[in-house]
């Protein structure tokens, strides 16, 4: 139980990681911040050299410096990041192009429709579990080889934001089973392994990555990888995941009917589940361990939105202070937002309408709404989105019996507290809100078996929970009903001017 883990996580805005002994405690934390590259609208790409690998590079020496541990002391090192996504890569792992990214990224449409028509909607839902949607990342490759044939051409092969740090830490190119389940029509669900007839006209098997579990052992940090990162030549790394996933892992979603919700760049929300769940709504995956299944879903834009909104209408602001300012101003706006509602659909809408043409809307607008109105509108509509979402579990029949919140959201009371009012459900807070990078560095303890899953309990202790308000519930059920009115009455409006 002495052992030092190493767990960093590349985010859509910023690169987080820690240092976490045997025991649980954190002996060092660093950040690092980048931009999301918006190049026309419905796009979102990362520089995958500067964003993922330099920062990744960067956090690692950062962390041993203030932790002042010689490499030798770190047992096992945990990556992950944002997903799924789509980078062509040459032979020798170096990125071809930018990043496209996951769901907020919507090129991809087209190639949606070809293969749903060419393959079958019945199809595919069956041997991949999922609708394709603009999460999935195949539709992405077909796009790339339709519009990019050159690079397309002179790819290796494609891989996404983990298996590209694990491939520069070890030299080995590897895909845990969750991740390979979000590139969809590629991945046979069944099967659990890439599938040639689904993959035929879109790409070869020899360019996809080799499939592992999340925590076994892809390889061990190379010289050059030492060299770059200040870790020791030879220490273990595990195959890693999505963040999201990892995030889970860090508030104890292990069992059926664990729902973890992570408030972050998106909201995006995880349940464990005893079998293989099936609801095109929704997005389903093999877990991080064998026999074991998860039911995802997300929301296109969130703490995007909120970015957004500060770098717009807040530019009076100090930098540093916008973001609590703003919250400040959207709490003395009374639940509601005196009769505004918001619909979050920014970068069109995931789960559950999966309508890349979806468009923002503000409702209700009047001369007296000041700015913490709109600030709180925004909050609530995400909240709304959130309250979609559940329902569409609940639905599915599967409720969740947990809802654990994670990230940076939860300390913006104004927004937690409207999630948990408008879904009238309880959320369960742990101690730590470190969030994927302390979940990859449970992972790697788990990958060298110093650990077991019941630990998580001691790493990151339950410490309270946000309850809904039952006086707001008869105003918020008025706000979603209106809330889901507006996409309806609107979607042919958003769809012809798409």
């Amino acid at each position: 139980m002495s052992g030092t883990y190493l767990g960093i996580d590349v985010g859509t805005f910023e690169t987080k990681g820690v240092l976490v002994v045997g025991d649980g405690r954190i002996l060092a934390q660093a950040r690092r911040s980048h931009r999301l590259i918006v190049p026309r609208p419905g796009w979102a790409e990362h520089d995958p050299e500067s964003d993922w690998w330099g920062e990744f590079a960067a956090i690692s020496r950062e962390l041993l410096a203030e932790a002042d541990l010689p490499a030798t002391a770190i047992r096992a090192v945990g990556a992950s990041g944002i997903g799924p996504c789509m980078l062509p890569v040459d032979r020798f792992g170096n990125p071809l192009m930018n990043a496209v990214l996951y769901g907020v990224d919507t090129r991809a449409h087209a190639e949606i429709a070809e293969l749903n028509e060419r393959i079958g909607l019945d199809t595919l839902f069956e041997r991949t579990g999922n609708a394709l949607t603009s999460q999935s990342v195949g539709p992405k490759i077909l796009w790339l080889k339709r519009h990019r044939p050159e690079i397309y051409a002179q790819a290796d092969g494609f891989v996404n934001s983990t298996t590209f740090l694990v491939e520069r830490l070890t030299g080995r190119r590897v895909i845990d089973h969750y991740s390979a389940g979000s590139f969809q029509p590629l991945y046979d669900v069944e099967h659990q392994d890439w599938s040639d007839t689904l993959m035929d006209g879109i790409v070869e098997r020899e360019r996809m990555p080799e499939l592992l579990w999340t925590t076994e052992i892809a390889g061990r940090v190379t010289p050059a990888a030492a060299e770059a990162t200040g870790l020791a030549v030879g220490t273990p790394v595990i195959a890693g995941t999505i963040d999201a996933a990892a995030e889970a892992m860090s508030v104890g979603v292990s069992r059926p009917g664990e729902t973890m919700m992570m408030y972050g760049s998106t909201v995006f929300i995880i349940q464990v589940t005893e079998d293989r769940a099936r609801d095109p709504r929704l997005w389903y995956a093999p877990w991080l361990f064998p026999g074991r299944h998860a039911l995802m879903s997300g929301l296109a834009t969130s703490g995007t939105l909120t970015q957004w909104f500060r770098n717009r209408f807040a530019r009076d602001l100090p930098s540093e202070t916008a973001m609590g300012a703003l919250a400040a101003e959207a709490a003395q706006s009374p639940p509601g937002s005196r009769g505004l509602i918001i619909l979050p659909y920014f970068s069109g809408e995931r789960t559950p309408i999966h309508d890349p043409h979806a468009k923002g809307i503000i409702f209700g607008l009047d001369l007296t709404h000041e700015r913490g109105d709109l600030f709180r509108a925004v909050l609530e509509g995400i909240a709304y989105g959130v309250r979609h979402v559940i329902d569409t579990y609940v639905e599915s029949d599967h409720p969740p019996s947990i809802l654990a919140a994670v990230g940076g959201g939860t300390k913006n009371a104004v927004w937690s507290q409207a999630v948990s009012d408008i879904c009238g459900t309880d959320q369960l807070l742990r101690r730590e809100t470190v969030g994927a990078s302390l979940g990859s560095a449970f992972l790697a303890g788990l990958g060298v078996g110093d650990l077991v899953e019941a630990d998580i309990d001691r790493w990151n202790p339950q410490t309270g929970a946000i309850v809904p308000r039952t006086e707001h519930a008869p105003l918020y059920a008025a706000g979603f009903r209106t809330y889901r009115e507006l996409y309806e009455r609107t979607k042919d409006l958003m769809q012809a001017g798409a």
